[in-house]
């Protein structure tokens, strides 16, 4: 492996209200940890609150600041620093939920999340979206189209979860995350885009 490629970088990584891919997105979190990357953690208020059947947000919080070694960021306050400072390399959310991506779309900044979005691309920096929603074929598939084709902003590959029972649902592959991340750094979008189906009984989008 060649220099270039061992590169560490400071990585955003925004998590959103999705809960059912908690489990999977802390795997990722582990990986990049391990591979050497400062990651740090960016919650949005849905995520600080609210408690489930997949877990307790306090608990899940207190685990994702164990894996990284960082305080996470919780206010929109402290997410706005990220656009004058420009301490991030990229910025990740995921899970990105359908109500993220219409915020985002209309350039509405009232969660941790979507600050630190509208603050670190004003530099110019790569942005990748994990999808998840079950309206993606839906509502919010206007807002795909939107910010697929905006500058700077990187999807990882998703596909379609539970085609029978919810045919409009579609939730980024989150094990490709981490080579999603290496081609935005690179000024390109890892293909295909759109990898469907899922594998029968996998995890699909919760909200």
């Amino acid at each position: 492996m060649g220099k270039e490629e061992q590169r560490t970088h400071t990585i955003g990584f925004a998590i959103t209200g999705s809960f059912c891919t908690y489990d999977k997105i802390k795997t990722v979190i582990q990986q990049l940890s391990r591979e050497g990357h400062r990651v740090i953690p960016i919650f949005s208020d849905k995520a600080q609150q609210i408690d489930c059947r997949f877990g307790i947000a306090k608990e899940f919080i207190a685990q994702i600041q164990e894996i990284t070694g960082e305080k996470g960021i919780f206010s929109i306050q402290e997410a706005e620093p990220i656009g004058p400072k420009a301490y991030l390399d990229i910025l990740v959310i995921a899970p990105c939920t359908g109500n993220t991506m219409a915020k985002l779309c209309a350039g509405i900044t009232d969660s941790p999340v979507l600050m630190a979005a509208k603050a670190h691309l004003r530099n110019e920096k790569p942005l990748v979206i994990a999808v998840s929603t079950n309206d993606a074929l839906g509502a919010n598939l206007k807002n795909i189209g939107e910010l697929i084709k905006t500058k700077d902003i990187y999807f990882v590959p998703f596909g379609q979860d539970d085609p029978d029972r919810k045919p409009k649902s579609m939730v980024a592959h989150v094990d490709l995350i981490p080579a999603t991340i290496q081609e935005a750094l690179e000024g390109r979008q890892l293909q295909p885009v759109v990898q469907s189906p899922f594998p029968t009984g996998a995890q699909g989008a919760c909200h």
